[in-house]
């Protein structure tokens, strides 16, 4: 209409303004409209006779145009089914001054017309970018993005809360419309919740080949519904207060977009969040195939070590009393090899039980006050008498209690017992010739009396491929003999009462130190 009846009415102002141009922009004739592929020539041409023309996404619901003298507008409305228009025209001041700032107002917000050609012709289209204020025009924003689907729908429920208002607006039943009526493909990821796994349920088995959803935390610290429409468009509305009942209450600012790179953002966090709870899931299930493994595993080894325990006794003391009697030197060299691995075998047995014990957290402690002292003593003579250590036989080697003293201490005595004959056990396997020392001290240390027992040896020392996995099980070097279970069960043990254990090799490179303490008993 403006081309055919209005044009040359527009160059004759545009050309009667060239006379009186100014260095400023605002003079002759401006004009505000939506610029699209459809009217791209058309305004092409009002741009060639000099006219001043911006583009704008959302034009005002009326058209008018105001001079510095008078004000025109087109209002149109319907009556009776039919679109009828009515013309005002006003030369009241009042007027003329507010549609002047309106004008100017979108004037300042709109686009120079070359700029959005240049970028239509690019195949570059500005985005749309609404921030939303009322929760009422956000639920009709939201309901209707949803009808207008035509090929993907992703959704994230941030709360349990959020799931239920929003199915109670209706957004389930679209969703469920969308895969029936349009084969459209839709994904949720939803609140763990009983009543949202029951009606989510529900859709998956309706609709397997359309719906699939998939169960995350509340996300507590991101509380907005995202919705993204075709990967066209998305829209993101704030949690203002989780606690109402209604959509309109709860809901804050909202924000629409069809920005390309705004929308393949939120796609971008949608796909990423999926992959993670799939990635859990299967993460969850590896887990308990292993909880389940490792439970067969230990049942398993308890099982075949007290059932290797009972035959050991008994071929123990056959051997024993076979040995005791025999005057025959051959013999006994044999019936000392099958003693000498009847007790390895019974020390196996005795360490995997005591570790699957470890494990199951089923260590039981005994504790009673008893005096250090007569602990060491007497490990110091089981290690001389029944180890029948080749080297301690031959006075290869010497083992001392440097400094003895009475230490009183509340532990368990056996397992105590326990932990000090590892450690000289370990200091006469690596020890070919020397000495083993082994002391006690007590020490104040984080304001709190402590015991320390020391063993020193002179041997091989700590191999550096072993040293960051002392303590842990099966640390032990394939060529020595030993099952690698010693330290680790001691650490434990240790541990279990409080105390710490720890090892260094000496500094003159001959042999290590293992250290354990101990809370000293008042």
């Amino acid at each position: 209409m403006s081309y055919n009846y209005l044009f040359d009415s527009y160059k004759n102002v545009v050309n009667k303004s060239k006379k009186k141009r100014t260095q400023e922009e605002d003079f002759g004739l401006r004009w505000i409209t939506n610029l699209d592929r459809n009217s791209l020539n058309l305004v092409k041409k009002f741009l060639q006779t000099g006219m001043n023309i911006r583009h704008i996404k959302s034009m005002p619901p009326l058209s008018f145009g105001v001079s510095d003298k008078e004000v025109a507008l087109t209002i149109e409305k319907m009556k009776g089914g039919i679109v009828s228009q009515n013309f005002l025209i006003s030369n009241e001041p009042l007027y003329v001054n507010q549609f002047n700032s309106l004008f100017e107002e979108l004037w300042k917000n709109g686009v120079d017309a070359k700029d959005r050609i240049r970028d239509i012709e690019a195949g570059i289209d500005l985005a749309d970018i609404e921030v939303i204020p009322s929760s009422a025009k956000a639920q009709d924003k939201y309901l209707n993005i949803v009808k207008s689907a035509s090929e993907e729908i992703l959704l994230i429920f941030p709360t349990t809360s959020a799931f239920i208002r929003q199915e109670k607006i209706g957004v389930i039943q679209l969703v469920k419309q969308a895969a029936k009526e349009r084969n459209i493909k839709v994904r949720l990821l939803v609140p763990i919740n009983s009543l949202i796994e029951q009606i989510t349920t529900q859709l998956i088995q309706h609709y397997p080949n359309h719906i699939d959803v998939r169960y995350v935390e509340q996300m507590i610290q991101a509380k907005a519904t995202i919705l993204v429409v075709d990967r066209k468009e998305s829209l993101v509305m704030e949690l203002r207060d989780d606690s109402k009942t209604t959509f309109i209450e709860s809901i804050g600012l909202s924000t629409y977009s069809n920005s390309k790179a705004g929308v393949l953002s939120y796609v971008a966090i949608f796909e990423n969040l999926w992959r993670q709870v799939e990635l859990y899931a299967q993460l969850k299930e590896a887990n308990e195939q292993l909880k389940r493994h490792d439970k067969m595993q230990k049942e398993f080894i308890n099982i075949a070590a007290h059932e290797l325990r009972t035959p050991i006794q008994p071929i123990l003391g056959l051997t024993d009393n076979i040995l005791s009697h025999t005057n025959d030197i051959e013999q006994a060299k044999l019936l000392e090899v099958v003693v000498r691995n009847a007790r390895r075998l019974k020390q196996l047995t005795e360490d995997i039980l005591e570790v699957t014990r470890i494990e199951s957290q089923s260590l039981d402690l005994k504790k009673a006050r008893f005096n250090l002292y007569d602990v060491v003593v007497n490990s110091i003579d089981d290690t001389m008498t029944n180890k029948r250590s080749s080297k301690i036989e031959k006075n290869l080697i010497q083992l001392q209690y440097n400094q003895p003293q009475d230490i009183f201490i509340k532990a368990d005595k056996g397992r105590i017992s326990q932990v000090i004959h590892n450690l000289l056990d370990n200091a006469v396997k690596f020890t070919n010739v020397g000495t083993i020392d082994i002391s006690t001290q007590i020490k104040k240390e984080d304001q709190k009396d402590d015991v320390v027992v020391r063993v020193k040896d002179t041997g091989s020392g700590i191999a550096p491929e072993i040293f960051p996995r002392l303590f842990t099980k099966f640390a032990t070097k394939s060529e020595t003999i030993g099952n690698g279970l010693g330290l680790s069960i001691s650490k434990s043990i240790v541990e279990a009462h409080g105390g710490r254990i720890w090892a260094e090799n000496n500094t003159d490179g001959k042999g290590a130190i293992f250290y354990f303490s101990l809370p000293l008993s008042r």
